[in-house]
């Protein structure tokens, strides 16, 4: 089927660089894309850093503008999906398209407070109003010891708070491992960051915003503020009942394609593994990769080059600088092939049968594209067996 018009469904990195790629592939039918968000796309990662801590304004975190060829409609939610009739509803209206990319993203799951008004970090409007708590509060407690959490208590601490971190594990071991988890933990600890490990649910307290969390023994850990980083949701909402396969997101195959004329990428995307299980890769590098990818296949089907994930991670806080390739994870046991852990730089990897399957640099001044190098991509995807 000839495409003439395109319709790309997100406002942020996916969506953009779907778009930029339909151009760059030749593509000269009409592009629209809807997204829901009241700016245009801009970059996320900075949002717990630089632009948490007020370094970098707003208008800094803006992307590039899409072509003038492009039309882009914000505060345009999609509603739902005809995939018969080729129609994505809106509340102003339904936009035909022959093909479509659905780019949606994720939302911040949340831990659940009976009174509403929980903190999260996703959006620029999420970081507008920590930005403005922050500046009357004394003490932060996060929840959540992932990437984003231990971001946003190294930036809470820079800024002079009073931080504590609740998880139900060591933070950052299930997605570093044992040694080098423990590594930032330690720096955050010598940055004056509580760190508290506790078994079983945790429950919000306060008014109608929490003022702290009940843990194991009823023990309430109560700050000014408190923020939830436990992980994030697909936005698939609006896909029920379209007919498109729906596991955790949208489920795709190797060339991001949830039907013939339509694909999905970034956070959004469930990509079916050997096994069986399904996976989604919600990083911005993926974003960017996936959507190169998806935008390609949509144009040129099969003959497009299957999809890769790179598996390329990184992270800044407690002046350590993260980056990795390689399924994370706390399997395995590292060497170090560069440096001192103790005292970074450093470089760690992960080997088997003789393999490296990830790696880790740590202030290490190594560029991804030559970290990437050292661990073979078909090696990684069969470790993710």
């Amino acid at each position: 089927m000839k495409l003439n018009r395109i319709v790309v469904v997100g406002g942020s990195i996916a969506a953009l660089t779907a778009a930029e790629t339909l151009r760059i592939e030749g593509f000269d039918g009409s592009i629209t894309v809807l997204s829901d968000e009241k700016v245009p796309p801009y970059t996320r990662v900075p949002l717990s850093k630089s632009a948490l801590a007020g370094r970098e304004s707003e208008d800094d975190l803006t992307l590039p503008a899409m072509s003038d060829d492009v039309d882009l409609r914000l505060h345009t939610r999609a509603e739902g999906l005809d995939v018969h009739r080729r129609l994505v509803h809106t509340r102003e209206g339904s936009v035909p398209f022959d093909g479509l990319v659905i780019a949606t993203g994720a939302r911040a799951r949340t831990v659940g407070h009976r009174r509403g008004g929980e903190r999260v970090l996703r959006d620029i409007e999420h970081s507008r109003s920590l930005r403005a708590d922050l500046a009357t509060a004394s003490s932060v407690l996060v929840v959540g010891g992932g990437f984003l959490g231990m971001e946003i208590a190294s930036t809470c601490r820079e800024l002079g708070k009073d931080v504590t971190v609740v998880d139900r594990e060591p933070p950052l071991e299930r997605l570093l491992g044992p040694l080098v988890g423990a590594r930032i933990r330690d720096a955050a600890h010598l940055a004056g960051v509580r760190i508290r490990v506790a078994a079983g649910d945790v429950e919000l307290v306060g008014g109608k915003t929490p003022s702290g969390a009940r843990i194991a023994n009823d023990e309430v850990l109560e700050a000014d503020m408190v923020v939830s980083a436990v992980g994030d949701l697909p936005n698939i909402e609006w896909l029920l009942g379209s007919g498109l396969r729906l596991n955790g997101g949208v489920l795709v195959d190797a060339w991001c394609r949830a039907r013939p004329n339509i694909v999905a990428a970034g956070d959004v995307a469930v990509q079916a593994g050997p096994d069986g299980s399904s996976r989604r890769t919600p990083s911005w590098t993926n974003a960017i990769e996936q959507a190169r990818a998806a935008a390609q296949a949509l144009l040129r089907a099969e003959s497009a080059a299957p999809y890769r994930p790179s598996h390329y991670y990184w992270t800044e806080q407690f002046g350590l600088d993260v980056k990795m390739v390689g399924p994370p994870g706390s399997d395995g046991t590292p060497t170090i092939s560069e440096g001192s852990l103790d005292c970074p730089p450093a470089l760690l990897e992960w080997h088997t049968s003789g393999t490296a399957y990830r790696v880790v640099a740590l202030n290490h001044g190594i560029r991804p594209a030559k970290l990437k190098r050292l661990v073979p991509a078909h090696h990684s995807r069969a470790v993710l067996r």
